[in-house]
């Protein structure tokens, strides 16, 4: 895989998804609120999906349009990344349940599409 390959970039948003999942398995809401190291992982790894998906966007934007709620993604990640006094914990959870499995299978799905391409 070249560096600028669009599966380069799904790659690492789905990787980071599954990051998010590993780093709260088994957690709830005030396990994340109590745990600062937990919640800073998380971040980070929301801003790897929104600047992987972003790259991806300017690349292929014909790929990326095809992944539900990008643009919201990537304006999440530049929330996370310059208005950190404005992400609310609450928000981020209910990122992490409602929307990143969704968000996983899609990607995997369509790294699966491009990888297999008929």
């Amino acid at each position: 895989m070249r560096r600028r390959d669009p599966e380069k970039f799904i790659y690492d948003a789905l990787e980071a998804a599954r990051l998010v999942e590993k780093f709260t398995q088994g957690k709830n809401f005030p396990d994340y609120v109590e745990d600062d190291l937990l919640r800073s992982g998380v971040e980070r790894q929301l801003i790897i999906i929104g600047e992987a998906l972003n790259r991806l966007s300017q690349l292929a934007p014909d790929i990326a349009s095809g992944i539900s709620n990008f643009r919201q993604i990537v304006g999440f990640r530049n929330i996370v990344v310059h208005g950190y006094d404005l992400v609310e914990d609450e928000t981020v959870w209910g990122i992490i349940k409602s929307h990143l499995p969704p968000l996983h299978d899609e990607l995997e799905t369509l790294l699966k599409k491009l990888d297999n391409p008929k």
